[in-house]
């Protein structure tokens, strides 16, 4: 590494602080220094590499693409330095693991089988943020996000927990065994939709359903989307494995399916290598994982 042109290590620590906080007053407060000390760094940063990091934007700032591309590089290299640091010291021990996921997910799968991680780690304290928004790993923030897609999420590892389709279904009680054969047949019936998310919609749409409306959506939250499914309040876009039961029972149909190897739930956690507990908490899902019965 070439030590005489990297820039000193308090220009890379006020940029990094204000690309988190996207304001100079927000990195002052974050590095308990004046605004004026934090402008005086940015000035001088750019200076030493001869481009623009920031843009004005009325009162706040933005990042160039450049400032972007050295924003990732230096958010990288700090959070890589906090975590050693902190799995040096063990300053981070006391700190809950932090898991993001979507509410279905959490309330169908993770919540039922969590007594056992518990079981085996006692002394990890547990903190579970169910929410549709995509949330990044952070340092000091998630550990672990669990995503439904295809993988290949930019600046993060991801690996395969569960394989899973997309489906549409509904109940019997709702659809009895009418014939359908297109997707705009499904219009004349209400949809339910977890919350914050546009599943039903977006299929109608990608099938080329758009003149057409739902007769109905409903928006609830993730985890009384499925119980809405079963008591047939509506038809709705969701992941096979949790209606895998109901579909084998007869009580639910599929009626639309895509067939996607890559596609289902995945554990994603930022590069690098993790704290004691959230390496634990990795173990426990492909664990767990591996005593599913085989993919549909």
């Amino acid at each position: 590494m070439q030590w005489r042109t990297m820039p000193p290590l308090s220009m890379l620590r006020a940029f990094a602080a204000l690309a988190e906080a996207r304001s100079v007053s927000g990195a002052g407060r974050m590095l308990n220094v004046s605004h004026a000390a934090i402008s005086q760094q940015i000035r001088a940063l750019e200076s030493r590499l001869g481009v623009r990091l920031l843009a004005r934007n009325g009162r706040g700032v933005v990042l160039t693409a450049e400032g972007a591309q050295l924003a990732m590089a230096v958010t990288d290299g700090f959070g890589t330095i906090a975590r050693a640091v902190d799995e040096i010291t063990g300053a981070d021990a006391e700190r809950p693991l932090q898991i993001s996921t979507t509410p279905t997910f959490a309330a169908q799968w993770l919540m039922p089988r969590i007594g056992d991680f518990r079981s085996d780690h006692p002394d990890v304290d547990l903190m579970l943020n169910p929410s549709p928004d995509l949330v990044d790993p952070t340092p000091g923030g998630i550990d672990i996000a669990i995503r439904f897609g295809r993988g290949g999420w930019p600046g993060l590892e991801a690996d395969m927990l569960l394989h899973s389709n997309i489906v549409v279904a509904a109940a019997r009680r709702l659809i009895g065994d009418r014939e359908i054969t297109e997707p705009a047949d499904l219009t004349d019936y209400p949809w339910l939709q977890e919350f914050g998310t546009n599943e039903a919609s977006d299929w109608l749409h990608s099938k080329g359903v758009t003149e057409r409306r739902m007769r109905g959506l409903t928006q609830v939250p993730g985890h009384l989307v499925l119980e809405g499914l079963r008591a047939g309040q509506g038809v709705v876009a969701t992941t096979r494995a949790f209606v895998e039961a109901d579909i084998a029972a007869g009580t639910v149909r599929v009626l639309f399916g895509d067939d996607d190897p890559q596609s289902g739930y995945w554990i994603v956690t930022r590069p690098g290598v993790l704290r004691p507990a959230a390496r634990a908490f990795v173990t426990w899902l492909r664990r767990q994982s591996d005593t599913l019965p085989a993919p549909v």
